[in-house]
């Protein structure tokens, strides 16, 4: 894509605008060169924000299965993130595995300000006025 002599700063800005332009598989191409190169070169602040835009980049390109991997490791590391629960359980949702997707859904909403998708298969417990 690029080379290593360009910033940082200007490949995540690329990125970000692969992203924002809908180009979501080169944007995740971008995004996992950065987070590779974050973590090998040991940047000095974490790495969450960048692999929470890879995994949005996997679930827009339909790489579902990667977008997984990254947002079990991000679950795992900061449970109570209603967000990463939301993209999970959309994630889940999208790959048909509506029963997996329910605990995730409705810790997003419990965690976060986060409105709970229906899952699929689950009554809807809004009433109309």
């Amino acid at each position: 894509m690029t080379t290593m002599t360009t910033p940082f700063s200007l490949r995540l800005a690329l990125a970000e605008g692969l992203a924002d332009r809908g180009d979501h598989a080169a944007a995740a191409t971008a995004y996992a060169e950065l987070v590779e190169e974050a973590t090998r070169e040991d940047m000095g602040h974490g790495t969450t924000a960048l692999r929470t835009e890879l995994a949005r980049a996997y679930f827009g390109s339909a790489q579902l299965g990667r977008a997984e991997a990254v947002l079990r490791e991000l679950v795992e590391q900061a449970p109570d993130d209603g967000y990463l629960h939301l993209l999970l359980g959309r994630t889940l949702q999208r790959q048909r595995r509506h029963d997996d997707a329910r605990r995730h859904l409705a810790l997003a909403s419990i965690l976060g300000d986060h409105e709970r998708p229906t899952a699929y298969g689950e009554a809807s417990t809004r009433r109309s006025a």
